[in-house]
């Protein structure tokens, strides 16, 4: 029985995640895209920090390197990452911006090698960092004439916003500060909300008069902030305490899949034969450089899906 627990929790989430693309797709029509995210996170950050005072008894950091830790979080994994993928979500479809996104376990393994000096990347692990950005190449489909266009910058908006949160993660992993994480993540909202409040203001192209306050923005709104970001980081904690990073890591792979999905259902979009090629070759870059840990847990997984059949 809990295994099939959670089995429907990876599930679960993975559609939280995967349909937050379409989400921000639709809500983009009604807000501008900075803001958007900014009045996600003030209503998210609302729900952790009222979850961290009722699950821990460490609801505000203490010293000077948990702050830290909350700066990092919500400098890097809130508002650079979010302000930057909202921006470029303008000029790609939901799926694309998923498939970009999920080549952040390859993009933190590879900042965890290059800034540990003790580590350094295989041949094997470099080439599939190579993978990981041949497809993001493939995905842009860059060409002398149109290296300019939307559609390009918004995939390199989208690549940067993922390397920020790639980043962020590997200095969050380097601090020797501990934090509860339910704490980390709702100050990290919260300050990430802010930051994205200020990037907004001095943007000439945002405005809360900008705003079109229709059913359809309020559900995307309401449906990023509680589902996707409150009950969606809930359930990958725990999640993430059942099954370890490294199965953990593989929703990465599940979202461009739903995502894909639900924008064909709800907003109409197409699937583009290179976003699948390009989602391929990422998967095949995370699988080099994770090769031993995969290898690792498949006997463990082989045993899994045995008893569960």
């Amino acid at each position: 029985m809990r295994r099939y627990r959670t089995l429907a929790l990876f599930s679960l989430l993975a559609v939280f995640w995967g349909t937050a693309f379409v989400a921000i797709r639709a809500g983009l029509e009604y807000f501008p895209p900075v803001l958007f995210a900014a009045l996600r996170y003030d209503i998210a950050a609302l729900f952790m920090l009222g979850y961290a005072v009722y699950a821990t008894d460490r609801p505000i950091p203490r010293n000077r390197g948990e702050w830290i830790l909350v700066l990092i979080g919500g400098v890097f994994l809130i508002a650079a990452y979010h302000a930057l993928l909202f921006i470029g979500q303008q000029s790609v479809t939901s799926a694309m911006a998923a498939v970009i996104v999920s080549l952040s376990p390859v993009l933190t393994t590879a900042f965890a090698r290059i800034w540990l000096p003790t580590e350094r990347l295989a041949p094997a692990g470099l080439l599939g960092m190579a993978l990981g950005l041949v497809g993001v190449i493939i995905l842009s489909r860059p060409n002398p004439e149109n290296v300019l266009s939307a559609d390009v910058v918004a995939t390199g908006l989208i690549l940067i916003a993922t390397a920020a949160f790639a980043l962020g993660s590997v200095l969050l992993g380097r601090s020797d500060a501990e934090l509860p994480i339910e704490t980390l993540e709702g100050w990290s909202m919260a300050l990430g909300a802010l930051l994205m409040h200020a990037l907004s203001i001095v943007l000439p192209s945002e405005s809360v008069s900008a705003i079109e306050w229709t059913p359809e923005a309020i559900i995307a709104l309401a449906y990023l902030a509680v589902v996707s970001s409150a009950l969606g980081f809930l359930l990958y904690f725990d999640l993430l305490e059942r099954l370890g990073p490294i199965e953990i890591n593989l929703v990465s792979y599940v979202v461009p899949i739903v995502a894909a999905i639900a924008g064909w259902l709800l907003l109409a979009e197409t699937l583009d034969p290179t976003t699948i090629v390009g989602f391929l070759i990422i998967f095949t870059g995370f699988c080099l450089i994770k090769r031993r840990q995969l290898a690792a847990e498949l006997p463990a997984m082989r045993a899994a899906i045995t008893n569960r059949l």
